[in-house]
């Protein structure tokens, strides 16, 4: 779904992204964006970076991972982005990106994307949760990790507002569990399978 690239191997999901988010608050320090890095993992980076390398001939690796963002953002406009946001479990509509970007580094492929709310938010004194998950459980999509913790800069909040965050694990029961490791490259997951195995951000603001 997200790249449409071969991937060979057997069971949900195929790959991983590793994410690193970042609210971003206006001058009045209402939340207005989702700043979002997402590194595919090293592996599938290097079936896109060759994918890429085979196809563009004459053309630079620069422009084929503008191509690729291009197409990467078009893919997830149908689907939210793969990114859900509620505060106090009420649901938070965003725009179209328009910001975005592909780049390598250290082998990796990473997509950089700006997402806006449709309006800004204030949220003091209330709870911000999200997910970020491919729902097909293709991709799994985890915050970037150090020391089997989250790493400090995987999720932060831009100005100098005073906030508690932490990141909440992903509690799958093993009915789900059995389900994904059963599916094979070819089938198709029933819909909404990646929630399940999604971690949850969690923010709440002074």
């Amino acid at each position: 779904m997200l790249l449409s690239l071969p991937v060979a191997v057997q069971a949900h999901p195929h790959g991983w992204i590793d994410l690193r988010m970042r609210l971003v608050l206006d001058d009045q320090g209402r939340l207005e964006a989702l700043h979002q890095s997402w590194s595919m993992d090293p592996f599938y980076s290097l079936v896109i970076l060759e994918e890429l390398g085979h196809a563009a001939g004459e053309d630079s690796l620069e422009a084929g991972l503008d191509q690729l963002g291009a197409e990467i953002r078009d893919n997830l406009s149908g689907h939210g982005y793969f990114t859900e946001l509620h505060v106090d479990d009420q649901p938070v509509s965003f725009e179209e990106v328009s910001e975005y970007t592909v780049l390598e580094r250290d082998g990796r492929v990473q997509f950089v994307f700006l997402l806006p709310l449709s309006q800004p938010l204030e949220f003091a004194e209330h709870t911000l949760r999200y997910q970020v998950f491919d729902p097909s459980y293709y991709l799994e999509m985890v915050h970037e990790a150090q020391d089997d913790a989250p790493a400090p800069g995987a999720l932060v909040v831009a100005g100098d507002r005073q906030c508690d965050t932490r990141i909440l694990p992903a509690d799958p029961n093993p009915e789900r569990i059995m389900e994904a490791a059963m599916l094979d490259v070819d089938d198709q997951a029933q819909p909404g399978l990646g929630r399940h195995f999604a971690e949850t951000g969690e923010v709440t603001c002074q």
